[in-house]
């Protein structure tokens, strides 16, 4: 990735209408738009031969309500973090009523695995407290940044609230996968927490998970890492005046064997805003 601001960077998952992985796309077979206007990609790369090394998060529930499932629970995501070797370092944020965060590089795997193991089950669950820790430590990275979310249950501490966070995830270049096992909530907060879940996922490009049992997990975590090896990066030159304002993207697929092609990437970005402008704000 080029260093600065001046380079806006999409990382695009494409699925046929089938829901099969497109993983054999180039750069013109897409299309950009920011506000009205196509762009020209000055960068393209595809899968594992991604120019950027890769960054990945894992944001891990051991709130109280975790008591009766977090062995199998640690197990899938310990064999989920053995198969990305690729991945430069990964970032662990275990959350309850409190927010702990360490990054492990590759060779310290045993230690990031320990961890994981280490943490008893208890409290209650600072879920946006947590997220909001990881995006502001994911905000000084380069790379490609994937987040895997696990959660168990709805927020029942954070300081911070929903809308605020969901403003942090829109301005963050983070891709989050959200599993939410709320098979032990009750309905009515289940169902607000799902869709909580939905949206912070797909405004990323990500998509959330629901499985009905945590036999499940494996597989969702297979999915993830399928995703993640057929992604494309896809990056141009910002036109947008640094004025901090919201600018909509939009990326197509124009294949005409794909019709119907559905993409999933983040919706728009905010553009920089100078410091001379961000006092006058302040």
């Amino acid at each position: 990735f080029r260093a600065g601001v001046d380079l806006v960077n999409f990382g695009v998952t494409v699925v046929d209408r089938q829901g099969a992985l497109v993983t054999d796309l180039g750069p013109e077979d897409f299309e950009v738009v920011e506000k009205g206007r196509s762009q020209r990609l000055e960068m393209f790369a595809r899968g594992d031969a991604a120019a950027a090394p890769l960054r990945l998060g894992l944001l891990f529930d051991t709130s109280g309500s975790m008591l009766e499932d977090i062995g199998l629970s640690r197990s899938a995501a310990i064999k989920f973090l053995n198969t990305m070797s690729r991945a430069e370092d990964i970032t662990l944020v275990d959350f309850d009523a409190e927010v702990r965060v360490a990054r492990y590089g590759q060779p310290d795997f045993p230690r990031l695995v320990e961890r994981i193991r280490g943490r008893k089950p208890d409290g209650e669950t600072a879920l946006y407290d947590a997220l909001g820790v990881y995006l502001d430590g994911a905000g000084g990275q380069d790379g490609q940044k994937i987040l895997v979310l696990y959660t168990d249950g709805d927020d029942t501490r954070s300081a911070m609230r929903f809308g605020d966070l969901f403003d942090l995830v829109r301005a963050s270049d983070a891709t989050i996968y959200a599993i939410g096992f709320l098979q032990r909530q009750p309905a009515s907060r289940g169902l607000t927490q799902r869709v909580r879940l939905q949206q912070i996922a797909e405004a990323t490009g990500g998509q959330a998970f629901f499985p009905g049992s945590l036999k499940e997990l494996d597989d969702i975590y297979a999915r993830i890492v399928e995703e993640i090896g057929a992604r494309y990066t896809l990056g141009y030159e910002a036109q947008a005046p640094a004025d901090g304002t919201w600018r909509e993207v939009s990326v197509k697929v124009t294949r005409p064997d794909l019709k119907g092609a559905r993409v999933r990437t983040r919706k728009g970005y905010f553009a920089p805003l100078l410091r001379g402008e961000a006092d006058v704000i302040r």
